[in-house]
């Protein structure tokens, strides 16, 4: 027999009675022919959000029928699927010497009734605070490439429905994504720094997956689907990269010191030209280090593409300010520099392709080095797009310093590459320089 229960109207009952009732309720009640009766009211009235008016029971065999109809007090048969009134019931059951309603009654047989539906609302309401804390997470705000990554993760939902185990796996990974892109540390290492546990992206742990679908929305690739997949995109974000072959391209750069990189930078922007710079250089010279004065009060200028830099260097040669190339998505080499050279008290002014990835670039170096946005505004793309410019792409996310740039690409389509202002960025450098 199986059975299920219809809400509507108002049937309350006060479900209370003396120890003397409850006994008295099961003496009578607590009847094989009655069971199928109270199973069906007892998951109504937990389950149920508001009153339990009827009560809808399925497959009553003879006995059954005819215990229901003597409880009920009626002269015929009822059919094998009847409907009962929780009212109609009520009254039959207060009359009894038990004295207690039908709750009371469900209560006496089976113990208290839990309140399933308010526990739901619970749970709910718990996801739901869960969710709004990642979506206005400082991370997510600083990078509005992460919302699809918050919205996949909100509809897998809670891990093992559980809430605050769920809490715990998403603070790990915005720990992790907080450092990364890496200074080309293992996998072991930045578990052991970030998350207390050197084995907490070993492969086949849940938080490796979660961390590299962010990684995947912050760069705009699709998620890794195999291990040479999730090696490349690891060492994208700088974790176990090559020291050497990851290198970042600067120019005009002079800061004091007598060590070797100091010397050698200083050397090219006499002479008018650019420099590459390894990682494992400013590892072992960092920048401003030990004096911390390399380039203090003066401005850098960063800018995405090396066309730019090259045009730069061409036009302004040996009185080039100083410029750093990020090349698209910035290397660790290129996070690297660009802290160091924050840290001496440079101000960092970052242009990019006012474009799809060219904004999740933007705000990606913004969030990551403390860098202003330079010609980025909506007025400033606004000046220079034209009507047969190349596509701008098709997930343009929010800008985080000018809230009006995002729906203004959107609404032409249209991309302003870095090249198409070169004379605007000529000019403020050659104020600057």
């Amino acid at each position: 027999m199986t059975g299920t229960g219809t809400r509507t109207g108002t049937g309350t009952g006060t479900g209370t009675g003396t120890g003397t009732g409850s006994a008295e309720a099961r003496r009578r009640f607590d009847r094989p022919e009655l069971a199928p009766l109270w199973t069906v009211a007892r998951r109504r009235f937990e389950q149920s959000t508001g009153p339990v008016s009827r009560l809808t029971l399925h497959g009553l065999d003879r006995d059954q029928r005819a215990a229901l109809a003597d409880l009920l007090g009626v002269g015929y048969l009822p059919e094998e699927s009847p409907t009962v009134s929780v009212a109609r019931l009520d009254a039959a059951l207060l009359t009894s010497p038990a004295g207690l309603d039908t709750r009371g009654v469900v209560e006496a047989i089976g113990g208290p009734l839990a309140d399933q539906a308010g526990e739901r609302r619970q749970r709910r309401a718990a996801r739901e605070q869960l969710w709004g804390w990642l979506e206005r997470h400082d991370l997510v705000s600083a990078e509005p490439a992460l919302r699809p990554w918050v919205e996949t993760t909100r509809v897998a939902g809670v891990v093992g429905g559980s809430v605050p185990r769920t809490r715990v796996l998403l603070e790990e990974v915005l720990a992790v994504l907080a450092v990364l892109p890496d200074e080309g540390r293992s996998l072991a290492e930045v578990a052991a720094d970030r998350c207390g546990d050197p084995h907490a992206l070993d492969e086949g742990r849940r938080l490796p997956a979660y961390l590299l679908r962010a990684l995947a929305c912050r760069y705009g690739t699709t998620p890794p689907a195999d291990a040479e997949q999730r090696r490349a995109l690891w060492e994208r974000a700088g974790v176990a990269c090559d020291a050497l072959s990851t290198t970042v391209l600067v120019a005009g750069l002079r800061p004091p010191g007598a060590d070797p990189l100091a010397a050698m930078l200083r050397g090219w922007a006499a002479d008018g030209q650019a420099a590459v710079l390894t990682l494992a250089q400013l590892r072992r010279h960092p920048i401003g280090a030990p004096a911390g004065r390399a380039v203090t009060g003066r401005t850098v200028w960063v800018v995405e593409n090396p066309s730019v830099l090259a045009a730069v260097l061409a036009r302004l040669g040996t009185g080039c300010p100083p410029l750093v190339c990020v090349a698209g998505w910035p290397n660790t080499a290129a996070v690297t520099l660009l802290r160091q050279l924050r840290q001496t008290g440079a101000a960092l002014a970052y242009h990019g392709d006012l474009d799809a990835d060219g904004v999740r670039i933007a705000a990606y170096v913004l969030a990551r080095t403390g860098a202003r946005p330079w010609r980025m505004s909506t007025s400033d793309y606004l000046a220079a797009v034209q009507p047969a410019g190349p596509p701008a792409g098709r997930r343009i996310t929010e800008a985080p310093w000018d809230p009006d740039l995002a729906p203004a690409m959107r609404d032409r389509a249209v991309a302003v590459p870095e090249e198409r202002v070169l004379n605007t960025l000529l000019a403020d450098l050659l104020a600057a320089g």
